[in-house]
């Protein structure tokens, strides 16, 4: 994956897989610490302690399409590349926890990517599920939490063109206020 957007949003849609009806995703940038933090949360089915033990093998996956399961793998090969790790909580019934670190100013680090376009693909299409995004660079945050806007919208899905135009709007501006 050419950036850490993908990977946030295989492992979002992951979550929405499992049956989670809110993604927690935040992203840290620490530039005082040289550290960069993504953490993306689910309250899906989680996993067993023998499948958790095996998930960053390539070759398990709980999908029938295919034999491998890269994702993850190769979300902790990008962490390690830029001296860092993944490391995942899970428990049945109760979701998973996926944190990832990594030098932020490693020569090796995979550039952020397009949030606003991978929230933005979350959303639209999962309309039923929650998802809450914060990113934090420096002293800077900007949030998202769509469980705030489906209480404005009433009957109004998330995926209506025109909440969807707003809300992309809402993340580009966002976003290039905290840069």
């Amino acid at each position: 994956m050419e950036d850490l957007s993908l990977h946030v949003l295989d492992v979002a849609e992951n979550g929405v897989s499992a049956g989670a009806s809110i993604i927690g995703i935040m992203i840290d940038e620490d530039l005082e610490a040289d550290l960069l933090t993504i953490v993306i949360e689910d309250n899906g089915k989680g996993m067993s302690p023998e499948f958790l033990h095996k998930v960053l093998d390539p070759f398990v996956t709980t999908r029938s399409t295919r034999r491998v399961g890269l994702g993850l793998s190769l979300f902790e090969q990008a962490a390690m590349e830029a001296d860092g790790a993944l490391n995942i909580e899970s428990t049945v019934g109760t979701g998973t926890k996926i944190v990832v670190t990594m030098r932020h100013g490693h020569i090796d680090r995979k550039p952020i990517g397009d949030m606003a376009a991978t929230i933005l693909t979350l959303i639209e299409g999962n309309p039923s599920v929650d998802f809450v995004y914060n990113h934090k660079k420096g002293a800077n945050a900007y949030v998202l939490d769509t469980r705030e806007i489906r209480s404005e919208l009433g009957t109004v899905p998330l995926n209506h063109p025109q909440v969807v135009s707003l809300i992309k709007e809402n993340l580009t501006e966002g976003l290039k206020e905290i840069q």
